[in-house]
């Protein structure tokens, strides 16, 4: 992975053979052309959610569908804004992830309890001090 700095508030990053854009809104100085630094992190956390939730469905042979994930966080946003250092933060993250499956109760229980075992963003967001409420909503079919 690499990156190159476009302006003071843009960087193009290169992993594989991919490029995103890191970026900042343009009231902060940006052109808006890609999710913020924050964004990205709290993004790699949903989509690490999915993946990891959907891997663990298969290895016990139940499925997970029309999956959503809405995250909330409370940013205290004064370290980024250069007022004060901020040793956390993000003190609270919500998760909020609906999803259908045909698993029974025992291992849907099993998969949240091992997604927080086994999803590498989450573990080094919680090993930070972040919490994270996963709630979920399953229609079973």
């Amino acid at each position: 992975m690499d990156a190159i700095a476009q302006t003071p508030a843009r960087v193009k990053i290169r992993a594989r053979d991919l490029q995103s854009i890191v970026d900042e809104p343009v009231e902060r100085g940006g052109s808006n052309l890609g999710f913020t630094p924050t964004e990205t992190m709290l993004g790699a956390l949903i989509g690490c959610t999915n993946v990891i939730a959907n891997r663990l469905a298969s290895e016990i042979g139940i499925s997970l569908s029309e999956m959503e994930i809405s995250l909330t966080a409370n940013f205290n946003r004064l370290g980024a804004m250069l007022v004060e250092e901020i040793e956390q933060p993000f003190s609270n993250v919500i998760m909020n992830i609906s999803v259908t499956s045909d698993g029974n109760v025992e291992q849907l229980e099993w998969l949240k309890t091992s997604l927080a075992k086994y999803c590498p963003v989450a573990k080094v967001l919680r090993n930070s001090g972040i919490n994270i409420q996963e709630i979920w909503s399953v229609t079973q079919i």
